[in-house]
C-alpha cells in the first residue's frame, strides 16, 4: 500500500503571504510608474509650451513686418493662416495643457506697438511653471508659483 503524505510543504503553489507580497511589490512598481509618467507628461507639456511661445514670437515678428509695425492677436494671425486655427483659435487658447494669454498694444504716435504672452498651466496635472514673453525681450521668464512677468528669472 502506498502511503500519501499530506504535508503542506510538499504541495505546489503559493501561500497567501507569498501572494500578498507579490501583489504589494506590483502595487509599488505601478505607483512608481504612474508618478514617473505624470512627471514626464508635465515636463513634455512645459517643453511644448516653450516651443509654442517661440513659434508665436516668430509669427509676431513676421506679422509686425508685414502689417505696418503692429502686432497681431490670435484671431488676426489665425485668420491669415500664420498660426493654425485648430491649435491657437480663440482669445485664450489651451494648448498642451497651458492657457495662452496674448495682450497686444497697438502703436500710437508716441509709443511703438507691443505684446505680452503668458502661458499658465490649465491644472496642477498639466504643468508647474508659468511662462512669460514680451515683444521687447525674446527670453522666457519663469515663475513656479504664480503667473510670470518681466521681473521673473529668465530660463
Amino acid at each position: 500500500m502506498k502511503r500519501t503524505d499530506h504535508n503542506a510543504r510538499n504541495q505546489h503553489g503559493f501561500t497567501l503571504i507569498e501572494l500578498m507580497i507579490v501583489i504589494a511589490i506590483i502595487g509599488i512598481l505601478i505607483g512608481a510608474a504612474v508618478y514617473g509618467w505624470k512627471t514626464a507628461q508635465k515636463s513634455g507639456n512645459e517643453t511644448a509650451t516653450r516651443l509654442n511661445m517661440r513659434t508665436i514670437a516668430e509669427v509676431q515678428l513676421a506679422y509686425y513686418n508685414t502689417h505696418g509695425r503692429n502686432y497681431g492677436t490670435f484671431e488676426q494671425m489665425t485668420k491669415e493662416t500664420m498660426l493654425a486655427a485648430s491649435k491657437f483659435g480663440g482669445d485664450s487658447p489651451v494648448v498642451d495643457g497651458y492657457i495662452l494669454t496674448l495682450k497686444v498694444t497697438p502703436k500710437t504716435p508716441s509709443t511703438p506697438a507691443s505684446y505680452t504672452l503668458n502661458a499658465d498651466p490649465q491644472s496642477a496635472n498639466s504643468g508647474t511653471n508659468h511662462f512669460y514673453l514680451d515683444s521687447s525681450d525674446s527670453n522666457h521668464h519663469v515663475n513656479p508659483a504664480q503667473p510670470a512677468g518681466p521681473g521673473d528669472p529668465v530660463e
